[in-house]
């Protein structure tokens, strides 16, 4: 049997290279040997207060930046969260088994919400009940996820394991993979944070659809630490985050690298790793542009998913209206 993957990205804020490197590259390696679902959330970005335009605009430029990446739609399912309306009936119904002190204690909630937990949506609250509904939907055996969301993957599993304890077998119970490498890419800015899409600073990250001459300067401006000797060493994060993405980006060994860079100091790292990310990211971007530029293309492939996805949606809706007394 192939196992079925699903994983998926908000469309607020920009791609950039933590995303690629901890998420849609590891896809792209699964294409042949795994039934892909890949699903651009736009109903998870209006948790938070967002304009409905660049929601919109938000969504189609990340369907393109999918393909232009090397998401083959004839290899994988590509589609919007909110082109099949399941997912929210799901989780509805998800979310009246799952218990209060279950979300009470997810971390993304209380990161997010912060001082404002009073005035804050209830969607931010209930947010890990429709992460649940998008994998169970597809009845989903892999979850890759980084490393600061397996929490939700786990809840997904406890989730599924309560309504097939209470209303009979109806899910899979899904499974988090997590990649051994680019798991979690920091911020070049602050090397104690993972890379972003909603933080404020110039030099965070470099996105996917940045110019060279920015992506080269923000790389350049990258906190280090006044050590010597560029060694693969978890303590120094700035540096191993610089290691960490050289090192995914050119498939290179670790030993391999602290040879390459024995002598050398922190300024010839951040050239060539401005390099190795330029090369990466302007095919890319060229692919992006063609892409974007042929609304007619993006629809057709955003159809076509939901078509295929369609028979499998309705029979996991079906055995859970039924099996919780709805039909």
């Amino acid at each position: 049997m192939t196992k079925r993957v699903f994983s998926g990205i908000q469309p607020s804020g920009h791609i950039h290279i933590g995303n690629y490197i901890g998420a849609i590259r590891n896809w792209l390696g699964n294409l042949e040997s795994r039934d892909n679902i890949f699903c651009v959330v736009d109903q998870h970005a209006i948790t938070v207060d967002y304009d409905p335009d660049a929601l919109r605009q938000g969504t189609r430029d990340a369907v393109a930046l999918y393909i232009a990446c090397g998401l083959d739609p004839e290899k994988c399912r590509l589609f919007v969260q909110s082109h099949i309306p399941e997912h929210t009936e799901l989780a509805w119904l998800l979310t009246c088994v799952t218990p209060m002190g279950w979300l009470e204690r997810m971390t993304q909630f209380k990161d997010k919400a912060g001082a404002k937990r009073e005035r804050i949506g209830t969607g931010l609250f209930t947010y890990p009940t429709l992460m649940a509904a998008d994998i169970l939907l597809y009845q989903t055996h892999e979850v890759p996820v980084g490393d600061d969301q397996k929490q939700h993957v786990e809840l997904t599993r406890d989730i599924a394991e309560r309504f097939n304890r209470k209303f009979g077998e109806v899910f899979v119970i899904p499974e988090p993979v997590i990649p051994v490498v680019g798991a979690r890419i920091m911020g070049f800015d602050d090397p104690t944070a993972k890379m972003s899409k909603s933080a404020p600073g110039h030099h965070h990250s470099v996105g996917l659809l940045d110019d060279p001459a920015k992506a080269r300067k923000t790389i350049m401006r990258a906190v280090t630490d006044s050590q010597q000797g560029i060694v693969f060493d978890p303590a120094r994060a700035g540096l191993f985050n610089l290691l960490s993405i050289y090192q995914v980006l050119t498939g290179q060994g670790r030993e391999q690298i602290e040879a390459h860079f024995a002598g050398k100091g922190y300024g010839d790292l951040k050239k060539e790793v401005a390099e190795v990310v330029i090369a990466e990211i302007e095919p890319i971007q060229q692919r992006y542009r063609e892409l974007i530029a042929d609304s007619t293309y993006i629809d057709a492939v955003l159809a076509r998913s939901v078509e295929k996805l369609r028979p499998v949606a309705d029979a996991t809706m079906d055995a859970v209206r039924r099996a919780m007394g709805h039909r």
